[in-house]
């Protein structure tokens, strides 16, 4: 049974419930499958080696989501070849994939877990209620161990971006 956590997300002040376990600083990064397309799927493996940031917002389509996404591939380019941005969202691909071209966001990997939801309830921001994964920050090492986590405690607010970057600059 999947673990559920009430009271520490909410939604314009409103309680929302999250799954999955309570993920902390120096846990293994637990496992996914994400789409990269629809047809298409990456997992933790292929990004082995690198530092991982993994940006998890609600939709794209939205104004903070839209933001935190543009905010880190801008940042992209100053932290080099040895680590990947990815954005995670339930969003599908294709829309994901125009919203990119749209914005010109070139240096950050937009992932779909809109299959099955297995990365929100892996790393416990699948929100019961929406069915979206909450905005959230991880920051993986080269090794895949958690380093850095920030889960917002509520969707509308931006996360901490400097602390995130931080994380990252410490493991390259």
């Amino acid at each position: 049974m999947t673990q559920q956590r009430k009271g520490v997300a909410t939604l314009k002040g409103n309680p929302i419930t999250l799954l999955g376990p309570e993920l902390k600083v120096g846990d293994p990064a637990p496992d996914f499958v994400l789409n990269k397309s629809l047809v298409d799927s990456v997992s933790l493996k292929d990004f082995a080696g690198k530092v991982k940031l993994i940006s998890v917002v609600p939709s794209i389509d939205t104004g903070v989501c839209d933001a935190q996404t543009r905010r880190f591939n801008e940042e992209a380019a100053s932290l080099g070849d040895s680590v990947v941005i990815l954005t995670v969202s339930v969003d599908l691909p294709f829309a994901q994939s125009r919203w990119c071209g749209a914005a010109g966001v070139d240096r950050v990997t937009l992932l779909s877990d809109y299959k099955d939801n297995n990365f929100g309830a892996a790393y416990g921001v699948l929100i019961e209620e929406l069915k979206l994964d909450m905005r959230a920050i991880f920051v993986l090492d080269a090794d895949d161990t958690i380093r850095y986590v920030e889960v917002l405690p509520e969707m509308t607010e931006h996360p901490n971006y400097e602390q995130a970057l931080e994380a990252v600059r410490g493991l390259i």
